[in-house]
């Protein structure tokens, strides 16, 4: 099992959106980077382990674990014309982007702040917390998920 970072925003998909479909899978679909993409696709495996990250929000941070419970597969918005994430160079035999799906595990007592994470001398290596770093999908370390979990 391999621990992720997912950000989205709270206003597409939070973590209670998860929360009120407990037990229905959510689509996380939209992926719009190669490097993100690649991990989606060739490294996130069923029963990984996901923090949900909100960002572009009034209170930025971890707000809880969502949980893989299906790989990659053509992500379905490429080929919608009506859709955001619409890919028009993407097709159905040769398709560019890939989703997965996830489930609710459980919202943190507290949101674990971006200040917070920066703070911890024990996350200097996260991705999330690096200058320049604006991936939506990064891995976590065992070490740093059980940080960010004594963080909450």
């Amino acid at each position: 099992m391999a621990y992720w970072l997912f950000k989205t925003e709270p206003s597409e998909c939070s973590i209670d959106d998860f929360a009120n479909a407990p037990d229905t899978a959510v689509v996380w679909e939209g992926v719009r980077n190669y490097q993100a993409r690649n991990m989606l696709r060739d490294q996130v495996r069923q029963d990984d382990l996901v923090f949900i990250y909100h960002s572009s929000c009034k209170l930025i941070g971890v707000a809880g674990i969502a949980r893989i419970v299906r790989e990659a597969y053509a992500d379905p918005s490429q080929f919608d014309a009506a859709s955001a994430y619409f890919d028009e160079k993407s097709s159905k035999q040769l398709p560019r982007w890939v989703a997965v799906d996830l489930v609710f595990v459980e919202k943190l007592p507290a949101i674990v702040t971006l200040d917070k994470l920066k703070s911890s001398a024990k996350l200097n290596e996260l991705p999330l917390v690096q200058r320049g770093s604006r991936l939506s999908v990064m891995p976590v370390t065992p070490e740093q998920w059980q940080t960010i979990l004594q963080l909450s």
